[in-house]
Parts: C-alpha cells; structure tokens; sequence
C-alpha cells in the first residue's frame, strides 16, 4: 500500500509541475521534468533512497521558479510540491517500517501514516485551490483534477469504514 501511495505521489507532483509548465507555454523544461520523475521512479525500484532528497530538492526548484519568477498557475505548482513531500516523506516511512515486529503492527502503523498524510495532503491541495480562486487561475483543468481527487479520497473513506466494521 505504501509503494502504491509513493509512486503515486512521485507521478503526482511531477505531472503536476510537468502539466504547469507546458500550460504556460515551455515544453522543453516540461519534458526536463518529465524526465526527473522517470529517474526518480527507477531510484524508487533500485531502492536508491538518497535520491528522495535530490527528487524534492529539484520538485521545490522548479516549482519556486515558476511560481515567483514567472508567475506561474500557483495550483499545479503547489501540487508538484505537495507530490514530492509526500514521496519524501514515503520514501523514508517505507525504510523505517523494515524494523516493524509483526506483519499486523507493519499494517497498523502503515494504515495510521497513510490516513495522515493523506489529510495533510488534502488540506494542501485546497490551500492551493483557494490560492487559485483567489489569483483568479482557476481552470477546467483544475477542476477535473480537484474531482478526480476528491472521487478518490470518497473512495479511500469508505474502504477505510468498511474495513473498520
């Protein structure tokens, strides 16, 4: 589940910044992106854990450049930033759940982290809706991500509820 959530989050926060960057007219570094997050994939499958910092390093970069020096749409910036965090943050919670006793406590402790970060992630995906209604960016494309993701976080709760009855 946790492998799942990580890669997710990598295709996430680099789309997301990949999508940014192409809507506002440069391809090329789109495509740069593009490629980061496809290396950052391959670390995730060599286990190449130091490369989570180098992934989050460049994720901040490009969403620091688009957002103050070329007054980019601040959501897909946010939610490039938002993606890299969480694989971060992934990265490391997968090493530490190597020293778990049971195979129960591993799935307990995993399902605690998921249900957090997922909220932390949700609340910063609306501070990033509300900074694009506010610089008026709001867009369809926006809008069709912001109901992909909350189709998915409905979906989540109520295998969370099922499972908990």
């Amino acid at each position: 589940m946790t492998l799942f959530a990580l890669l997710f989050s990598i295709v996430f926060g680099i789309g997301s910044l990949a999508f940014g960057y192409h809507l506002a007219g440069f391809p090329l570094f789109a495509r740069w992106i593009i490629y980061c997050g496809i290396l950052w994939l391959i670390a995730v499958w060599q286990r190449w854990r130091w490369f989570a910092y180098i992934g989050i390093a460049f994720n901040l970069l490009a969403a620091a450049l688009g957002l103050w020096l070329l007054n980019f749409s601040p959501g897909w910036m946010f939610a490039g930033v938002i993606g890299g965090v969480l694989a971060l943050d992934l990265t490391d919670f997968r090493y530490l759940l190597r020293f778990s006793a049971t195979d129960e406590e591993r799935r307990a402790v995993e399902v605690r982290h998921l249900r957090r970060i997922s909220l932390l992630a949700l609340v910063g995906f609306g501070l990033a809706s509300l900074a694009m209604i506010v610089k008026i960016q709001f867009s369809f494309e926006w809008a069709l991500l912001s109901a992909i993701i909350a189709a998915f976080a409905i979906t989540q709760l109520v295998v969370w509820f099922r499972r908990r009855s």
